[in-house]
């Protein structure tokens, strides 16, 4: 009798702590991000590795190729994260929207640019016509300094906003378009292609805040807990994609739909362009960089002061590395 006791405390105890688990896991975060490209490679390093489960997080990555439908979704609230380009963030701020930079991802583009065969140098882009994510943010920004290095005037191209990089690198190779800045490993299997690559356009614009970590203020504020975890575990994901690349590049074949090879070398060059913050900090200088191009392009008003704190909020990232 003693022992059937014991073993019915025992049975209760356990059932407690497994549906308390269960209740955990139950916490769901959609996150949005542009397109699959290397930069999100830590957030399913997070997931692989179990990081956000033992933070008590499911998340589901949805994947929309364009950048501004994200944040339409987030204020509807049917996202909570989205790990997206800045500068919609930043002019809405101003304007006292409630989105917030809570974390970094990358502080350098990590793109190339890449053209159509018989483009052989930046001055070849005169008159042609360059593919972008979106006309108001994100590599369209860096067309000006294209055209600076290649020697001509930014109107002297056509820019077009037609979609994340997947979209680019298919209107690359039907010549729907001219040329687009392509991450890696999209960069090395356009090249691989037949296509040109005119250099990383970071030789143009060292310094930019290309991604980052994003939410609305007032969900945030509602759910630190998850907000902190999940930073947490997304720091986890990107330590571990450094320190385990040839396991990450097997993950980063599948996500990025490319090779192993391509996906290592993804992971390398990375690291070598220090492409990342991989304590999710956001670099000063890089985000400096966005508001200054920003008010060159007149997304917003010249005499506005560089204020980071009306749109980045950093008290979660750094509750996280606690």
């Amino acid at each position: 009798m003693f022992r059937s006791a014991l073993s019915l405390v025992a049975l209760c105890a356990a059932t407690m702590v497994s549906a308390s688990s269960s209740a955990r896991a139950e916490t769901v975060l959609n996150m949005a991000v542009v397109s699959r490209t290397v930069f999100y490679l830590p957030a399913w390093m997070a997931e692989k590795q179990g990081f956000f489960k033992a933070e008590g997080l499911d998340v589901k990555m949805k994947v929309y190729d364009s950048s501004e439908p994200i944040f339409a979704d987030v204020r509807k609230g049917e996202q909570q994260i989205a790990v997206a380009s800045i500068e919609s963030v930043i002019a809405e701020a101003y304007k006292g929207g409630k989105m917030r930079i809570v974390a970094g991802s990358a502080k350098r583009p990590p793109h190339f640019i890449i053209a159509q065969p018989e483009i052989k140098t930046l001055a070849d882009l005169k008159g042609k016509l360059i593919g972008v994510v979106s006309m108001h943010e994100g590599t369209t920004f860096f067309v000006a300094d294209m055209a600076k290095a290649g020697g001509f005037k930014l109107s002297d191209v056509r820019v077009e906003a037609v979609g994340g990089s997947p979209t680019r690198q298919r209107l690359l190779k039907e010549r729907k378009i001219d040329a687009g800045l392509q991450p890696y490993p999209l960069s090395y299997e356009a090249e691989a292609a037949g296509l040109s690559n005119l250099g990383p356009i970071a030789n143009l614009v060292p310094d930019y805040q290309f991604t980052s970590v994003m939410v609305d203020e007032d969900w945030a504020k509602a759910n630190r807990t998850a907000l902190v975890g999940f930073l947490r575990a997304l720091r986890k994901g990107t330590e571990y994609m450094f320190a385990h690349p040839d396991e990450s590049a097997e993950v980063g074949a599948k996500e990025l739909r490319t090779t192993v090879a391509f996906a290592r070398r993804a992971i390398d060059d990375t690291a070598k362009m220090d492409i990342m913050s991989r304590d999710l900090s956001v670099a000063p200088a890089s985000l400096r960089r966005v508001f200054d191009i920003m008010q060159q392009d007149g997304a917003i008003g010249r005499d506005l002061p560089f204020e980071p704190a009306k749109f980045v909020d950093d008290s979660y990232l750094k509750e996280s590395r606690r």
